[in-house]
């Protein structure tokens, strides 16, 4: 038994190994509702033999959009649309199947990026963003509206509502979003946080709407819930790996069954050193400092660069995004170079190669 293809659990909720699909926009709803689109894309993640599926960053109300294409689950409609998709996936596949619940605070309101990713003007259906204080991210972009005491609460009830959801419709697993330059990073770092209130200023204040946020959605559902957080801004004087340790802490005491450790997003500035397994070492520091089940991420594309990360403690699991998108069985591939096995469909029970004839664990076909 491989390290990569062992069992792990995150809370109560067993995994047949450590590979999980990180999330990945798509930019393919229709007022926040799941289409054929993600049925499609969904399906075909679901049959690759991973240990997690997450759904991609949904935004817990309109306002919260990266673009007007944006994954939502903030009504009825929205929460009707993922439980058809979700209801078809699962007629195929018995992997767990997690969502990301998000806010894009200040880089809202953008056209997809096969469209440029520039903002949406008001006159062709885009909003005002909100932020921690009003500063833009890029220049060029219209000034986010700073979030006021009601704004506040409105956006915590929305994630909250949106967890709500989430568990109703048989969802196994809440990741909340604090990274990559969203609302709740943008509370974190004070490259865009620059509040004199409670929420400003101080580490401890800079951390208290993201945590209040967590401890909220961690409350209402009974499904594990964990984070996905930058682990650094890569700009000198921003959010780095001692705050997020010191957050990691913070998310520990209010119940956090898994942290998710990315890194970037939050400034144009950013100068990161990307190279294999490069925000490896952000993961391997707070799975050490804090004792959280931990995910590594980040240009992680070999099978034996995989079962090194596991199996030298680096990491609990290790999630792969681009990689899946390009190599949807990659799953399949690593197992069968690592000599492990993973589960199939049988409508593809004879797909397995000729030198790997117990690929399959569930194969009865001969």
């Amino acid at each position: 038994m491989t390290q990569l293809f062992s069992p792990y659990s995150i809370g109560n909720l067993q995994l047949k190994n450590r590979i999980v699909i990180a999330p990945m926009c798509q930019y393919s709803a229709e007022n926040g509702n799941a289409t054929d689109w993600h049925q499609i894309h969904l399906g075909q993640l679901a049959l690759s033999g991973a240990g997690l599926l997450i759904i991609e960053a949904t935004a817990v109300e309109p306002e919260g959009r990266i673009s007007p294409a944006d994954h939502g689950l903030w009504s009825d409609a929205n929460e009707a649309a993922l439980k058809k998709v979700l209801s078809a996936v699962r007629k195929y596949s018995s992997m767990p199947i997690g969502i990301q619940l998000a806010h894009s605070g200040r880089k809202g309101s953008t056209h997809v990026p096969w469209k440029g990713g520039q903002q949406v003007a008001a006159s062709e259906g885009g909003w005002t963003p909100v932020a921690p204080s009003a500063i833009p991210f890029a220049n060029t972009d219209r000034t986010p509206l700073a979030l006021d005491k009601a704004g506040l609460q409105r956006v915590q009830q929305a994630f909250v509502a949106a967890a709500q959801r989430a568990q109703r419709v048989g969802l196994d697993v809440i990741e909340v979003h604090g990274a990559h330059g969203y609302l709740l990073h943008e509370f974190l770092s004070p490259l865009s946080n620059t509040r004199t209130d409670e929420y400003g200023g101080s580490l401890e204040n800079r951390m208290r709407f993201p945590l209040a946020v967590f401890e909220e959605v961690r409350a209402t559902v009974t499904i594990p819930v964990g984070i996905r957080i930058s682990a650094t801004d890569w700009v000198e004087g921003g959010w780095d790996v001692e705050q997020s340790v010191v957050f990691a802490h913070a998310l520990k005491k209010r119940g956090c069954d898994f942290i998710h450790v990315s890194s970037g997003g939050l400034s144009l500035l950013q100068k990161i050193a990307a190279e294999p397994s490069y925000q490896v070492p952000f993961a391997e520091r707070i799975r050490r400092k804090v004792g959280m089940p931990t995910i590594a991420v980040g240009m992680i594309t070999e099978p034996e660069q995989a079962e090194f990360i596991i199996a030298e403690g680096r990491a609990d699991m290790v999630a792969l995004a681009r990689g899946m998108l390009y190599d949807p069985h990659w799953p399949w591939h690593a197992a069968a170079k690592l000599g492990a096995q993973v589960i199939a469909p049988p409508q593809y029970w004879r797909s397995q190669p000729s030198g790997t004839p117990s690929l399959f664990s569930n194969a009865k076909i001969k």
